[in-house]
């Protein structure tokens, strides 16, 4: 019997001495990884069609890729078009990905030099940078809520129920179809709404404003704005008739951003990106 016992515990500690001596496997260089990965690509205009481009990647050793044009489209085929309907500068980024989860990103700048004139934006100053507030007017509807641009953001503060709004002029054509939207952010609010209106009436100062309705909008009680929140407003709102207008005559309407409520949170709400633009 000792002896057997003795046969089992040698056993073990060859077949432990086996073990410890096992080093982790290196991946570099065996096929399991992309060693020579790149992000490089192309960008092309589509002839005859101004404002829409071509994205093609190389797709040597490449399993996945993803875009990033700066409008927060997620694209992920490596040969896509893509539309920019405003002039500006861009910056597109390709991220490449290969074996064994490797990844490289590089970046190209795009100059467009001309909006689309269907569907180009229509607002002013929509980025809230520096001399964009020149595009807004502001109007106080009562005391308790201010609008004031803020690191690249128009942001409405306060709270004791009052309320407030900024808005501007713009043209549209009769029958045409327009869409507005905007990024929109907050540490989440209590008793108060946010709404946008695209109204015929013009604003005025010390007088509330509801022509058209609320297109879109946050409204605590109806469930959103309550909690943190970012991104873009047609995707948050749980209120108004939506963000696609049409109008019967041609002329000027008047696009109104107003907020007011008991308390507009800690960071207030901030909104930029504001875009009134023709649809194709």
């Amino acid at each position: 019997m000792k002896r057997s016992i003795t046969k089992v515990i040698a056993g073990a500690i060859i077949v432990t001495g086996i073990y410890a001596g096992c080093k982790p496997e290196k991946f570099e260089g065996n096929g399991l990884t992309s060693n020579d990965l790149q992000a490089a690509f192309n960008v092309t205009p589509v002839p005859g069609k101004p404002n829409y481009y071509i994205l093609k990647a190389d797709t040597k050793g490449v399993l996945a890729v993803k875009w990033d044009t700066g409008d927060g489209a997620a694209i992920s085929k490596p040969v896509d078009t893509v539309f920019f309907p405003d002039a500006g500068n861009y910056s597109i980024s390709l991220t490449a990905i290969g074996k064994g989860g490797v990844s490289k990103t590089s970046t190209q700048q795009l100059t467009v030099s001309t909006s689309d004139p269907s569907a180009g934006n229509l607002v002013k100053g929509a980025n809230m940078g520096t001399g964009d507030d020149a595009f807004w007017n502001h109007i106080t509807i009562s005391s308790g809520v201010t609008f004031a641009i803020e690191d690249g953001k128009m942001v409405a503060k306060g709270g004791n129920n009052g309320h407030a709004a900024v808005w501007q002029a713009i043209d549209v054509v009769a029958g045409r179809t327009y869409k507005v939207d905007m990024n929109v952010s907050g540490s989440g609010a209590t008793d108060t709404w946010f709404e946008v209106y695209a109204g015929t009436k013009q604003p005025v100062n010390g007088q509330d404003y509801s022509d058209g309705g609320a297109r879109i909008a946050l409204n605590t009680w109806a469930g959103c704005g309550k909690t943190a929140f970012n991104g873009k407003l047609t995707s948050i709102s749980c209120a108004g008739s939506g963000n696609t207008l049409k109008f019967d005559k041609s002329g000027t309407v008047y696009l109104l951003i107003k907020s007011g409520g008991s308390n507009l949170g800690l960071t207030g709400i901030g909104f930029n990106k504001v875009t009134f633009r023709g649809v194709n």
